[in-house]
């Protein structure tokens, strides 16, 4: 498992994390790959997983009845998935779908809660740099909408 020390080291959301925080989380971690079409994580799910995406690209939809999914973002290496694992009550809020291969590090959700409620410090690193990630796909599907509001009024 130390293998994937590096990894998580280069990864920009862990990027600069204490050496010490990495050595504490690394044993949570695993190497996983997706293929074209294949889903990662389903909306309602229970969110018991968190994806470091490493190469690849991943469409976040939402779920409508009697609709298809509607693709609210994509996002690529160097991005995240499955941030509900931190966040109670712990259900998917997106389901991802891999549109092209994907490769990834996958980390155990209930794994990772432990180690922040063992480890404060790490909890509120891991809180404010998932803060930076809300608030970028906040700002995104803000544009989406100005975007779809301003077509509508055509």
């Amino acid at each position: 498992m130390h293998d994937l020390k590096p990894v998580l080291e280069e990864h920009p959301f862990f990027k600069g994390l204490k050496a010490e925080y990495l050595n504490f989380i690394v044993g949570c971690a695993s190497n996983v790959r997706f293929k074209e079409g294949e889903i990662i994580l389903r909306e309602g799910d229970a969110a018991d997983k968190f994806f470091l995406v490493r190469e690849g690209k991943v469409a976040l939809e939402i779920n409508i009845p009697q609709h298809e999914p509607i693709t609210v973002q994509t996002v690529a290496g160097g991005d995240i998935l499955g941030w509900s694992w931190l966040i109670p009550p712990h259900f998917y809020r997106f389901t991802c779908r891999a549109i092209e291969e994907t490769r990834a590090i996958i980390l155990d959700g209930k794994c990772l809660r432990n180690k922040c409620e063992e480890n404060h410090d790490l909890g509120y690193e891991l809180l404010k740099r998932l803060a930076g990630v809300f608030t970028q796909r906040l700002e995104v599907t803000r544009k989406q909408l100005i975007n779809i509001y301003e077509i509508e009024r055509k």
